[in-house]
């Protein structure tokens, strides 16, 4: 299976290159800046703009699926505007270029608790309120995609770098907490449940979340 990484070098895309390899996939790396991508067997890096919806298409095309980890940056002052715009972007051209299987990785911000989106919710930081607000939009809009099989991942409220475990549980619309109270998940997991879900197409044209 060939498959297309979007965000290859940003805080997940590494990990998701190293678990498609690991399970033998032929793997398009695509960043900004390729210099980043590590070489290895079965990786092929290439740039591209997620702005240019035409020359992104071309890169996508003959892939078999594609899973986007696009993050237009935390700390940018348009970060709301243009993570919308690069979702819109990417979206319209995996089906461009004839990909069905479009798997995306957004936020935490639109699970549930109480009924309440954590976005919503008094105490979310207010430093990651454009990026998050802006996944939640879009959950909301890819929601509506009738032609792609899609899947939106929400990570865990506590993502962070970490070891593979492939050892956690899952849901769908609320956190998933520990006998603890945490929700948590390493980058490295991440990529096990991505790879997961395009093996087994457990959530189709649906969101899940995860934790340990």
């Amino acid at each position: 299976m060939k498959v297309a990484i979007i965000g290859a070098t940003g805080f997940v895309g590494p990990e998701l290159v190293k678990e498609g390899v690991l399970r033998g996939y032929e793997i398009t790396a695509i960043a900004r800046n390729t210099d980043k991508v590590e070489k290895q067997a079965g990786v092929t890096a290439v740039a591209a703009d997620v702005y240019d919806v035409d020359a992104l298409a071309s890169v996508l095309s003959g892939h078999d699926a594609v899973i986007n980890s696009f993050n237009a940056g935390w700390t940018n002052p348009n970060l709301y505007n243009d993570f919308l715009k690069g979702s819109r972007n990417i979206q319209e051209a995996v089906k461009k270029a004839g990909v069905k299987r479009y798997i995306t990785i957004g936020g935490a911000g639109s699970l549930f608790i109480d009924e309440k989106q954590l976005v919503d919710s008094p105490e979310f930081p207010k430093e990651y309120y454009p990026g998050a607000s802006a996944a939640r939009d879009y959950l909301a809009e890819l929601r509506n995609e009738q032609d792609l099989d899609w899947t939106f991942l929400s990570p865990a409220i506590n993502l962070h770098p970490g070891q593979r475990t492939a050892e956690f549980r899952l849901g769908t619309e609320n956190p998933v907490f520990d006998t603890e109270g945490k929700n948590e998940i390493s980058t490295a997991d991440i990529a096990v449940a991505i790879f997961n879900e395009l093996e087994n197409n457990q959530f189709v044209k649906q969101r899940f979340t995860l934790g340990y």
